[in-house]
């Protein structure tokens, strides 16, 4: 079968050039044959990049809301440019919304690795605490008997929500869940979810969108869009005795989230908040301003980090004597994952870190820089 070299996708785009202090805004081409990009800039009516190889981009990375490396640049997808490619993506990648309840937190990172093992891109991911009315509006139109039990059960304590892609991703999450009733599961699907997590019918651990209607509603409903001006359920950091850590975008890139989170967990300590975000290069600057002229890796650092997404955390310990911010920072190891290997084997840099830049986690240095950390980016970025 021949490959058509002609096939493109194309997307409404945009990047901030903080040089010249003006959002540009184009068409971007895609070419899956061979993995070429292409931009052309709608104000100038010119080629700004011409068709060319693109490292580290897949065809999986495209769509509307994502934000895509191309020569250091952060282009951000906003739409679908013509209806030939919507129609083909929407079909080829699905959207769905998962929602992991609060009797199967403890088991967040296991569950996280599940999930990464079905083939889902994890498209966007937080933790919510939701209100009575919330969870109300959330399953309108649901018709159960168990619905007030359904609702106690989503307010009683947070919950995580996610945002998958893939192939069929609607039908493919509820058959990895399996059946609503847990103990019906362990005998039909003693693979999925619920049976090895599930307690009974209520308690059962997991939620998928039934439809395609109801993905859309859902999902606008926990991470609305930007342009909508309405805001989804609020985060749930304490800023209370806490130390941040944040999931560099290689890190998230390398579907690392669930380990590094299983390793979290497993070493005692309470994650209180998660939440992706995108930074951009000022908020970057801004984030690291305390490296500048220290590290002479600051400018690589600020780079990575407005890489692509990651995956920020508010960590607290069930332990109130216990001196988080110092015991994590230990337990993320030393900053160059190559002495992390030789001296702190265990540590979190020195399992998942490929570079100095590159060294999967970033911390809070000082003890002061834990809450104010945590609060820039769960209080500041989240509600800009």
């Amino acid at each position: 079968m021949s490959m058509d070299y002609s096939e493109r996708y194309i997307f409404e785009a945009e990047w901030y050039d903080k040089v010249a202090c003006i959002l540009k805004k184009f068409y971007l081409y895609y070419y899956p044959a061979d993995n070429t990009v292409e931009l052309f800039d709608l104000k100038t009516k010119k080629t700004f990049l011409r068709r060319t190889k693109c490292d580290g981009i897949q065809a999986k990375d495209f769509y509307v809301g994502a934000v895509v490396m191309i020569y250091s640049r952060n282009i951000k997808i906003t739409d679908y440019a013509d209806q030939g490619t919507k129609t083909k993506l929407q079909t080829l990648t699905q959207k769905t919304l998962a929602i992991i309840k609060s009797d199967v937190m403890d088991k967040m990172g296991e569950i996280l690795k599940r999930i990464m093992t079905h083939n889902f891109h994890i498209a966007n991911i937080k933790m919510v605490k939701l209100t009575k009315e919330q969870a109300i509006e959330l399953c309108k139109g649901k018709e159960s008997a168990q619905l007030p039990y359904i609702i106690n059960s989503l307010i009683s304590e947070p919950v995580l929500v996610l945002e998958l892609l893939g192939d069929d991703a609607i039908a493919q999450w509820l058959k990895v869940i399996g059946p609503e009733d847990s103990d019906e599961a362990r005998k039909t699907a003693p693979s999925s979810l619920r049976a090895c997590y599930g307690k009974d019918n209520i308690q059962n651990g997991f939620h998928g969108s039934e439809n395609p209607q109801a993905a859309e509603h859902e999902l606008s409903f926990f991470f609305p869009d930007q342009k909508s001006g309405k805001k989804g359920p609020s985060n749930t950091a304490t800023l209370n005795n806490c130390t941040c850590c944040i999931i560099k975008p290689h890190a998230v890139q390398q579907k690392l989230i669930g380990h590094i989170v299983e390793d979290i967990q497993k070493a005692g300590y309470t994650i209180t908040a998660i939440q992706q975000f995108h930074v951009d290069s000022v908020n970057a600057e801004e984030f690291l301003e305390v490296y500048k002229g220290v590290l002479a890796e600051y400018a690589s650092m600020v780079s990575e980090l407005q890489s692509g997404p990651c995956v920020v955390m508010e960590i607290t310990h069930k332990d109130t004597n216990c001196d988080v911010h110092t015991d994590f920072r230990k337990f993320c190891g030393p900053m160059d994952p190559d002495i992390a290997r030789q001296i702190r084997p265990n540590t979190l840099r020195a399992k998942y870190g490929k570079t100095k830049v590159q060294n999967a986690v970033h911390c809070s240095d000082l003890l002061e820089d834990g809450p104010l950390e945590v609060e820039y980016f769960f209080k500041i970025l989240d509600e800009m």
